[in-house]
């Protein structure tokens, strides 16, 4: 199992917590984004979309993260990332797609990238770009795990899953582009908890073979 990955996409950190939390083995292909790698006619073979993470299994790939994600709960059960009832595994769905559709395409890469180049906005400007859209989804994310009745240790109950892999690295990312966590008590609480846990370490980007210091 390969998983092309780059250590500091959001999308490629949800991938490895789920790898890791189902206790999957797999093997790391750098794919560098800051230096183009993902342009390469080897790249685009496996992912026209030029984009990671792409998990390799013999001859079957696959790309998208959280298809990814739900391939591996279907092919690997246990330890579940999905609740049993309908209703529950909707939940757990619309709280990691808030996150990977709503926040992190407004402030990853490549859109950050064009707003440097052809735009020509600035790095304070773009970072606040960034700033603005993860608080304003954050908002939302709080009101929905606060108010809710079923985030417990983590964000549906105490059991941990789907959503979690999506909610640490956007809360990583949010840390990295300096934005408080204070009016968000809830994320904050669930980023430390779930920060404690071997999977989510060992998946974070100081923990992989590509990090930069």
């Amino acid at each position: 199992m390969r998983l092309y990955t780059y250590f500091r996409s959001s999308a490629a950190f949800r991938t490895r917590i789920a790898l890791n939390l189902k206790g999957l083995p797999y093997e790391s292909v750098p794919v560098h984004l800051l230096r183009g790698d993902q342009h390469s006619a080897s790249f685009i073979e496996r992912n026209p979309s030029q984009l990671i993470p792409v998990l390799e299994l013999d001859s079957l790939r696959l790309t998208q993260s959280l298809a990814i994600i739900e391939y591996l709960e279907e092919t690997h059960p246990t330890p579940p990332l999905l609740p049993t009832a309908a209703a529950a595994r909707a939940e757990v769905r619309a709280l990691a797609l808030s996150i990977a559709c709503d926040i992190h395409p407004l402030n990853n890469a490549r859109v950050l990238r064009y707003l440097k180049s052809p735009l020509g906005i600035d790095q304070p400007a773009r970072d606040e770009w960034a700033r603005h859209w993860i608080a304003l989804g954050f908002e939302a994310l709080e009101r929905r795990l606060s108010s809710g009745g079923y985030s417990g240790r983590y964000c549906y109950g105490d059991a941990v899953g789907m959503a979690d892999c999506c909610l640490i690295p956007q809360t990583f990312n949010a840390l990295r582009l300096q934005c408080s966590l204070d009016p968000f008590p809830t994320i904050r609480r669930i980023y430390a908890h779930c920060m404690s846990l071997e999977a989510f370490r060992q998946a974070e980007p100081a923990a992989q073979p590509d990090a930069e210091t």
